[in-house]
């Protein structure tokens, strides 16, 4: 099993590129099974999600080419095999993203109940009543999703709680339904834009997407398209963050700062000095940080996949932190890890208190899940000694290359089996 081993001390200086967004290129890729045209999807980032999803993709009969530039080509002319199996999805709960293509360009789909990281419940019922008002037969059998419909049809349908792969997967079967499709308390997130703005030039008629409204108008058929994954925004938060806490001064490129409001904000209540352009950030930290409060909640709020890291500089800032989460129950799971490491951090239900410390101390760490593994190795770039972090596996499911990019701006941190 691989490990990344950290010396801390060092300052992240330098010039990082960001990498496409997973929470993007995964539905993306999944809009290939809506049309039997060729259909390209460029800037994909090469991560185990990604390749998972490529694989389930393959099994289902999409014809793939990818290449190193971040190139995927994907004909999904021939679907023979409309099933998810448990072994592709057990790792991955973004599996579900093939049920409302699947259901709407074939009329039938059998997917496995997803996994993914053991953060809290994310029940997959919105996708299942959404697709129900719109005219599916659905039942859960033996651990699997077996959907069938003829043509679905439009319909107005009101999600009981903000879910974005539920926007994205009754949003993608909306586009080949009969009539008029509404939802309501829709989610927002740059990546549910993105996915909009691809089906549009595919040929779909959406409105209001960015909303918490997003219409959509079914036609007959979508055609082929070539889109480019926009940059991932919590990829762009983590070295930004990290940044911060070591008192660093880096440029990202290929960066979107209009997606990262709220965390640009915190970052500069922790005074951080920030400049942005139309595609790169630059932060400068000339002191220790500032312990910033926080509370998560549905985008533009702040976001749940930036908590963990944002714990890791608050455990060195100065002062104390009162940080909230009120999107997953278990999402403090990195607390006990960056208590190995001396940090000084109270958890009362869903409410973290931090005391910041001067300095954290190296120690061997656990990463239980994708966002807790940035987490950690913030706390290993700040912390005197040697860190080093077990389970990485979660890492490669969304970080691309993420240890060879901090050495470059002068982390002193690498891969060990």
């Amino acid at each position: 099993m691989q490990k990344l081993v950290i010396h801390g001390g060092s300052k992240l200086q330098g010039e990082i590129s960001i990498s496409g967004a997973k929470n993007a290129a995964l539905p993306l890729l999944c809009a290939s099974l809506l049309t039997a045209d060729t259909f390209a999807i460029h800037n994909t980032p090469r991560l185990k999600d990604v390749t998972t999803m490529l694989a389930l993709l393959e099994q289902i009969g999409v014809r793939i080419l990818t290449n190193d530039a971040g190139t995927a080509e994907l004909s999904a002319a021939g679907i023979t095999n409309p099933t998810a199996s448990y072994d592709m999805v057990k790792t991955m709960r973004a599996a579900i993203l093939v049920l409302g293509p699947l259901l709407a360009r074939t009329g039938q789909a059998h997917i496995s109940l997803p996994g993914g990281c053991a953060i809290g419940m994310r029940p997959v019922d919105q996708h299942i009543k959404g697709l129900q008002a719109m005219g599916a037969e659905i039942s859960i059998e033996q651990g699997y999703i077996r959907a069938q419909a003829g043509r679905l049809s439009g319909a107005r349908i009101v999600m009981d709680l903000v879910t974005v792969t539920g926007t994205e997967n009754l949003m993608m079967a909306a586009t080949l339904a009969s009539g008029t499709t509404v939802l309501e308390n829709a989610a927002r997130e740059p990546e549910v834009i993105d996915l909009a703005n691809c089906l549009i030039s595919m040929g779909a008629k959406i409105e209001g997407a960015g909303s918490d409204v997003i219409t959509i108008e079914g036609v007959d058929r979508l055609h082929g398209c070539s889109h480019t994954v926009m940059p991932d925004r919590i990829e762009t938060g983590t070295f930004l963050t990290a940044a911060a806490a070591c008192g660093g001064d880096i440029t990202l490129t290929r960066a979107r700062a209009d997606t990262l409001d709220v965390v640009l904000g915190k970052l500069a209540e922790t005074g951080a000095e920030i400049d942005t352009g139309a595609d790169w950030i630059h932060l400068h930290m000339p002191q220790r940080p500032q312990a910033v409060s926080l509370r998560t909640a549905p985008y533009p709020a702040f976001p749940t996949d930036m908590q963990a890291q944002f714990m890791a500089l608050n455990s060195i800032a100065d002062g104390t932190a009162v940080m909230t989460e009120t999107i997953f129950e278990n999402r403090f799971m990195h607390v006990q890890e960056l208590k190995r490491l001396n940090a000084d951090i109270q958890v009362e239900g869903n409410t973290a208190i931090v005391h910041g410390i001067p300095l954290l101390d190296g120690a061997s760490v656990m990463a239980t899940d994708l966002r807790a593994s940035a987490c950690l190795i913030i706390a290993g770039l700040v912390a005197q000694g040697e860190t080093v972090v077990d389970r990485i596996y979660h890492l490669d499911r969304g970080y691309e290359q993420i240890e060879q990019k901090l050495a470059k701006a002068g982390a002193k941190i690498w891969r060990t089996s």
